[in-house]
């Protein structure tokens, strides 16, 4: 199984899947299919930061960095709370650093040549008998 995943997790991810709306879960790993929007969250995993210091600390100009952060607040990942003059924005929730994380983690096993079992039904999981379910 991956991080984090159970037998029961997995079993219950495609019924998860059709409730919460496959439309509403592909719309938000989309968002993170950008570098400059990944480059922002990794920067929000350090704690909140005024909207003009993020834009510095990821290397875009203020505009280009609302424009993404106007799509990652409509899409629940980044809050903003004005205070003052300035906009503080924020990961929304632990689950946006999750996601981020396990995104990284399964690129630098990529990188690495390392993996998890596979889940348990997958084109490449073993059967009892030894065989990979794909070559069935």
């Amino acid at each position: 199984m991956g991080h984090g995943v159970d037998a029961k997790t997995a079993a219950t991810a495609r019924e998860r899947l059709d409730a919460v709306g496959a439309t509403d879960v592909a719309a938000t790993l989309q968002a993170l299919a950008t570098p400059s929007r990944l480059r922002i969250l990794a920067r929000l995993q350090e704690g909140p930061c005024p909207a003009t210091e993020l834009a510095d600390a990821v290397g875009m100009e203020q505009s280009a960095c609302s424009h993404q952060l106007r799509l990652l607040r409509n899409l629940g990942l980044v809050t903003g709370e004005r205070r003052g003059r300035s906009v503080i924005y924020a990961l929304y929730d632990n689950h946006v650093a999750e996601l981020l994380d396990q995104a990284l983690f399964h690129v630098e096993h990529l990188r690495l040549g390392l993996h998890d079992a596979p889940v348990r039904g997958s084109a490449g999981a073993m059967t009892d008998d030894g065989m990979a379910a794909a070559d069935r």
